[in-house]
């Protein structure tokens, strides 16, 4: 993947300049500082809290082939077959509940949005076709088509891991978003959500993005960046947690597939040509220790994600590209879930929203 140019920070106002977990080229400074809670006690024990709980599209070319639908076992986990390794995370039961806990959380840090492009009636731009890349589980693009239902809206995945039973307006179809685009209708809106780590050349895929656009159309992306940053200084360098993020990015970086992609998405999109291209950065805390109420809520669905997510964002890069056995993740793995729980570690994660649009005269 070529070295692309760092975004634009978008920290203005920010009352003090956050320290990263670990210094990385290209991160964006962050936004306010948040407050922690310092009424609850740092060793807090969440465990008992249930609270919060074939081919690109159908008529456009060929059906599935049967070899799309297959996969396979690695550490205990089941994978895409299909492009095989493409994608780091696996697509057993266990993942596919993650990933809709991990939509909700999405939503709720967007303010209860599905997106925030300006597209749809209200700004006098109907949508007619809709693509949701990556789409996973399809929970959002089947929460898009029941607020749209006037769209026709197309999830692509390497997993066939969709529902049977949808809205009659989506459509899920199996194929890789890097190999050559051969729709025939060009989209209104192209979303691509959580898809950091997955993708090998984002200037790519803007490109084709561009491509596959009406003119006046519009693209948006939605993901976190690493590494881990912190306002205090709180997060010990010789903590598990430290030690886990730093080698994971490390990992995805020689994969070739960088978990801080969001840091050059701005430049990227206006490279590619897009235009009015905006950037609305947020915090995951990584549990509940601020003390807003929004953002301790929303540490809560991050704290759950992680904790159940670990292993999945684990395994395939430890022990593919870093080489160790599962054995040794699973033994770090245990001592980074008592980081996540500890309210002392006032952690966050940077999450943005990226959007741009195609000009109309192109």
């Amino acid at each position: 993947m070529s070295s692309p140019k760092a975004a634009s920070p978008s920290a203005a106002g920010s009352p003090k300049a956050a320290t990263p977990a670990a210094a990385t080229a290209g991160s964006s400074p962050p936004t306010t500082a948040l407050e922690p809670d310092t009424a609850i006690p740092d060793d807090v024990d969440d465990d008992g809290n249930s609270a919060y709980g074939e081919s690109l599209v159908g008529s456009d070319t060929a059906s599935m082939a049967s070899s799309v639908m297959k996969y396979r076992m690695e550490n205990g986990r089941r994978y895409h077959a299909y492009k095989a390794g493409a994608y780091i995370l696996p697509n057993d039961e266990i993942e596919n509940e993650r990933l809709d806990l991990q939509h909700n959380l999405c939503v709720l840090i967007q303010n209860n949005k599905l997106f925030l492009a300006p597209v749809g009636k209200e700004y006098g731009r109907p949508l007619n076709r809709v693509l949701d890349g990556g789409t996973g589980t399809g929970i959002w693009a089947v929460d898009f088509a029941d607020e749209y239902p006037e769209a026709n809206v197309v999830g692509v995945d390497l997993s066939p891991i969709q529902p049977s039973f949808v809205p009659p307006n989506v459509e899920f179809f199996i194929d890789d978003l890097e190999a050559d685009w051969t729709f025939v209708r060009p989209f209104d809106f192209i979303y691509f959500r959580m898809m950091t780590g997955s993708i090998r050349n984002w200037p790519r895929l803007f490109e084709q993005s561009y491509q596959h656009l009406n003119p006046g159309g519009w693209i948006e992306l939605h993901d976190p960046s690493n590494p881990l940053r912190t306002d205090d200084d709180s997060l010990p360098k010789e903590s598990a947690l430290w030690k886990w993020n730093n080698l994971f990015l490390e990992a995805s970086i020689k994969l070739g597939a960088p978990m801080n992609s969001c840091d050059y998405y701005e430049q990227q999109l206006k490279d590619a040509g897009f235009i009015n291209v905006t950037v609305v950065e947020e915090k995951w805390p990584i549990n509940p220790w601020p003390k807003d109420k929004r953002y301790k809520e929303i540490g809560a669905w991050v704290q759950e994600n992680l904790q159940q997510g670990l292993e999945a964002l684990s395994l395939a890069l430890f022990c593919n590209v870093l080489k160790w056995t599962p054995e040794e993740v699973h033994l770090l793995l245990v001592d980074v879930r008592k980081d996540l729980k500890k309210r002392e570690y006032h952690a966050w994660s940077p999450v943005r929203t990226v959007y741009g649009q195609k000009p109309e005269e192109a």
